[in-house]
Parts: structure tokens; C-alpha cells; sequence
């Protein structure tokens, strides 16, 4: 058999092989799926109902920490109540009054004036500490007193 010198002229191929990025974006999206779930966290509160009634005083004064409009952190125990804390010096208190305690309930008690992301700041810190049960204080608007 005899081969002559002649080249086969190929047609280029205009078209993009989707295939790889198809498997690529399948992969993305399983991922994406996994893990949105793992990703909305949130701060579990317990809210009082229309029409809560008050707490049953126990033996143990309650935990609670404060925000003041300006955004200072207060703890109602211990031997400086009314002096700010900074957010790590509220951690270790609160870590520190919890491992004594029976009662592991931390009650929030935020300044109507207060910013928001202040106290939503103040309860995430508190459950990056290890707090799982936060309480709202929250006043009746029969209370006279603003």
C-alpha cells in the first residue's frame, strides 16, 4: 500500500464541550445544598405570650445581663453591678456564675432605646460563651413606671 503526501484537512469545530462545566456546576450545587442548611444559624429565645405571667422566684437570684442605650454590658451578680463589662469579661463572669449554679438560664434585659444589633450582638456572644437558654425581660404595659 502505497501513502501519498497528501493532508486530510480537518474541519475546526466551532462548538464548546459543555459537558465538564455540567458536572462542574452538579457538584457546586450538591455542595451548596449541604451546607446552606449548617449555615442559618440562629439564637434560640424563649419569648414571652400575650399575657405571660411572672416567673416563680426561686432559690438562686436570676442571671441577667444587661444593655444600656449606649451599649455597656452589665451582670446583676457579683461584687460591681452597676460598673460596664467589656464582651470577654462578660463571657467569663457569665461562664463563671453558670458552673455554680443549678439554674442555667441567662435572662437579657436590653434598654427600649438600646440598638437592636447591640443586643442581638450581646445574645450571640453570650451562645458563642456556651449559654443555650435565653430569656427576654420584658415589662407588662400595666406596669406604671416607664
Amino acid at each position: 500500500m502505497k501513502v501519498t503526501g497528501r493532508r486530510v484537512k480537518r474541519k475546526r469545530m466551532s462548538e464548546i464541550n459543555v459537558v465538564p462545566y455540567i458536572d462542574v456546576m452538579l457538584v457546586l450545587l450538591i455542595i451548596f445544598m449541604v451546607t446552606a442548611p449548617l449555615l442559618s444559624e440562629g439564637i434560640e429565645v424563649n419569648l414571652p405570650e400575650s399575657g405571660a405571667k411572672t416567673l416563680e422566684e426561686t432559690e438562686e437570684e436570676p442571671l441577667v445581663v444587661s444593655v444600656n442605650r449606649e451599649g455597656d454590658y452589665f451582670i446583676n451578680l457579683g461584687e460591681q453591678a452597676d460598673k460596664p463589662l467589656q464582651a470577654e469579661t462578660l463571657v467569663q463572669r457569665v461562664n463563671a456564675i453558670l458552673r455554680q449554679r443549678n439554674d442555667k438560664t441567662v435572662y437579657v434585659k436590653g434598654d427600649r432605646d438600646a440598638n437592636y444589633g447591640q443586643v442581638v450582638t450581646m445574645m450571640a456572644t453570650l451562645q458563642e460563651a456556651g449559654v443555650r437558654d435565653l430569656g427576654l425581660v420584658t415589662r407588662s404595659p400595666d406596669d406604671a413606671e416607664n
